[in-house]
C-alpha cells in the first residue's frame, strides 16, 4: 500500500472556488442550456474571473453535478438496475389540486459549501406542499419531504419527477406505490417535462438565495422556510391570474375577505414544515 494513501486527507474546495461555483450556479440557473465553454466565456466578462479557464469550470460543474441540457444520443438506453417509468403528463389536462404533484432537487450555496434542496409541489396551484434540505444527496431527505406532504395534504393521482437515483430508489418508490400513486418520470435531458418546478428554482434563487449569503445549513433552512411561506401565501403569480398558490390550492377557503379560514390553513401549512 502506498504511504500517501494511508495519510491522505481530502482537501476541501477553497473559498475562491466556492465563490466561482456560486457564479456558475447563477449562470446555469438562468441558462441551463449553456455548457462549460459558454459559461467560461460569460465568467471572463466579470473582473474577478477574467482569467478563469474552461478546465477549471468543467471540473467544478462536474463536482456540482450539472451539465448543459441538450439532445444526446441513445437517451432511451436506461440502466437496468434503476427502473424507469413513462411520462404520463403529455396531453393531460390538469384542472384540480392534488391531481399531479412534482418534485426536483437543486443546489443551494453556503459559505461552507453546497447543500441540497428538494421540493414537493402541486402542479395545478404551484403550491409548495413540502420541502427539505440536506448536506448529502441520499434519498432519505426526499422521502421525508414526500411523507410529510402526504401526511398533511393527502395524496395525488400522479407523481412526476426526473430519473435521478433519489426518485428511482426502492424506498422512494415504495412510498408512492403503497399509497396507490401513479409514477411519472421526465425524459432524459427534457427540462420542459417538469417546467413549473424548474421555474420555481429560478424564483427561489433570484428572489432569495442570491440576495443573501448563508453561512450554515440551519441558516439556509430558516431563510428558505420564510421564503416558501411568502411564496405560498403572499406572492402573486401571473400565470394564476395574480392569485397566490394558497388561494388556488384552497379555492373555498383561501380567498380575500375570509382571513379566519385562510389563517387556519396557513397554520396547518406552516406546521407541516416545523
Amino acid at each position: 500500500m502506498n504511504r500517501s494513501t494511508v495519510y491522505y486527507k481530502p482537501v476541501p474546495e477553497s473559498e475562491e472556488n466556492k465563490r466561482l461555483m456560486a457564479s456558475i450556479d447563477r449562470i446555469y440557473t438562468k441558462r441551463p442550456s449553456l455548457g462549460s465553454r459558454k459559461i467560461t466565456k460569460l465568467l471572463r466578462k466579470q473582473w474577478e474571473w477574467r482569467r478563469v479557464n474552461r478546465k477549471r469550470v468543467y471540473r467544478l460543474m462536474q463536482l456540482m453535478g450539472i451539465e448543459a441540457i441538450y439532445p444526446k444520443p441513445k437517451l432511451s438506453k436506461s440502466d437496468e438496475s434503476h427502473p424507469k417509468y413513462p411520462y404520463l403528463l403529455k396531453g393531460l389536462e390538469i384542472k384540480t389540486p392534488n391531481q399531479v404533484w412534482c418534485s426536483d432537487i437543486t443546489y443551494i450555496p453556503t459559505e461552507r459549501g453546497f447543500v441540497y434542496l428538494t421540493v414537493i409541489m402541486d402542479w395545478h396551484s404551484r403550491y409548495v406542499l413540502s420541502w427539505e434540505v440536506s448536506n448529502s444527496l441520499e434519498s432519505s431527505f426526499c422521502i421525508k419531504a414526500l411523507k410529510r406532504a402526504i401526511t398533511y395534504h393527502g395524496k395525488p393521482d400522479i407523481f412526476n419527477s426526473d430519473q435521478g437515483s433519489q426518485y428511482t430508489s426502492g424506498d422512494f418508490r415504495e412510498v408512492l406505490e403503497s399509497n396507490g400513486i401513479k409514477i411519472s418520470m421526465d425524459g432524459r435531458g427534457r427540462c420542459m417535462d417538469n417546467i413549473f418546478i424548474e421555474r420555481l428554482w429560478r424564483s427561489v434563487k433570484y428572489e432569495e438565495v442570491y440576495l443573501k449569503s448563508y453561512k450554515t445549513l440551519p441558516e439556509a433552512r430558516l431563510a428558505l422556510k420564510e421564503y416558501f411561506e411568502f411564496y405560498n401565501t403572499e406572492r402573486p403569480h401571473q400565470s394564476l391570474d395574480y392569485r397566490t398558490p394558497l388561494e388556488v390550492h384552497f379555492p373555498d377557503n383561501g380567498v380575500e375577505g375570509d382571513p379566519q379560514n385562510t389563517g387556519a390553513i396557513f397554520l396547518n401549512f406552516a406546521a407541516s414544515w416545523s
